[in-house]
């Protein structure tokens, strides 16, 4: 998978790629995210499928803060079945076992299940943030979370 630019997705539609990137990068350093410059999006449905199998495995959550960092610091194609074992590998899961699950699509349905449940709850984008029966979506500060929370009756914790 080549991905797409973020030039030509966005093409015709008037946005300015580079206030949208500084715009992101203020938001995400705030909250003390390392976040870089990207120039093309690749499909992550494979992504998805290996973190739910490593949601599964013993330390296997940190493959998502590393999905993170691939993608959105080095600009890493995350619809490269190499390139996401070599992220398994990084965080200490089972290559094999990783590409056995990419390969066969083991997880697929469990993703689907996920995906189903998004479009019953309206999302639209990612990321997208429910609580009770609203949501807010794209990439917010921490406030407007905050007010989300409050508005669906969450009280604070210490």
């Amino acid at each position: 998978m080549e991905g797409r630019s973020l030039e030509d997705l966005f093409a015709g539609r008037g946005m300015d790629l580079n206030a949208m990137y500084l715009q992101m990068k203020e938001r995400m350093e705030a909250e003390g995210l390392e976040y870089s410059l990207r120039t093309h999006t690749y499909n992550s449905r494979l992504a998805q499928e290996l973190g739910k199998w490593a949601d599964t495995q013993p330390g296997g959550e940190a493959i998502h803060d590393a999905l993170y960092r691939a993608y959105f610091v080095d600009g890493v194609n995350v619809g490269d079945v190499e390139a996401l074992l070599k992220v398994a590998a990084a965080v200490g899961l089972d290559v094999d076992a990783a590409r056995e699950v990419l390969e066969s699509r083991s997880f697929k349905a469990s993703v689907d299940e996920d995906w189903n449940k998004s479009r019953q709850y309206g999302v639209t984008g990612v990321p997208t943030f429910v609580a009770g029966r609203q949501g807010v979506v794209g990439a917010q500060p921490y406030e407007a979370l905050e007010q989300l929370l409050q508005e669906a009756g969450v009280e604070r914790r210490n």
